[in-house]
């Protein structure tokens, strides 16, 4: 038998990303979105509302980098979800993070965040869901396996559980992607 519990954001996996911006000052800053993924070959959406500080800096420099948040940095990232830029200019600096400037586009990489997304503004659609160019993809070595591959293991990403709101860390590996699905007949 099946509970119902009406409708409700309850998804699993659901991605912990923080998004890192520039603000006109140059000052860096990051937010914590849970709603957001990959749309296309080489995008990324976010829903993020026109109220936050980072929408308002991927609208003025038409760039942000996303990072998986990882068990690692559980506080970092849910500090910068819980806290306001528009109220706490200097959260970035508060959560311990340091910004190192994308090769890419004008966003900043968050240092202890060991992978990012690094995107140029596409649009903004009339709903409000911010489209991003995946211009590059980089990663620590320190999380990279023994082919030069991001090696889940090591990166230890981090999942929201909306309906406990909890964190939790992505496991262990249950199959091969495009391969078992072949053995049924």
């Amino acid at each position: 038998m099946r509970k119902n519990f009406g409708a409700k954001t309850y998804l699993y996996p659901m991605p912990v990303l923080i998004i890192a911006t520039y603000g006109e000052d140059g000052t860096p800053d990051a937010m914590n979105a849970a709603w957001g993924g990959i749309s296309d070959d080489n995008q990324i959406a976010l829903c993020l509302s026109a109220d936050h500080k980072t929408t308002k800096n991927i609208l003025a420099k038409k760039a942000f980098t996303v990072s998986p948040a990882d068990a690692a940095h559980v506080k970092e990232c849910d500090y910068v979800g819980v806290v306001s830029a528009n109220k706490v200019p200097d959260k970035f600096a508060r959560a311990g993070f340091h910004a190192v400037k994308s090769e890419f586009v004008d966003a900043p990489l968050i240092e202890e965040l060991p992978m990012a997304l690094e995107c140029k503004l596409i649009k903004v659609t009339e709903e409000g869901l911010i489209l991003g160019e995946i211009v590059n993809v980089s990663a620590d070595e320190s999380i990279l396996g023994e082919k030069g591959k991001i090696d889940p293991a090591k990166l230890r990403p981090i999942t929201f559980d909306a309906v406990n709101n909890k964190y939790i860390e992505l496991g262990s590996v249950v199959g091969n992607a495009f391969k078992d699905g072949l053995q049924i007949k």
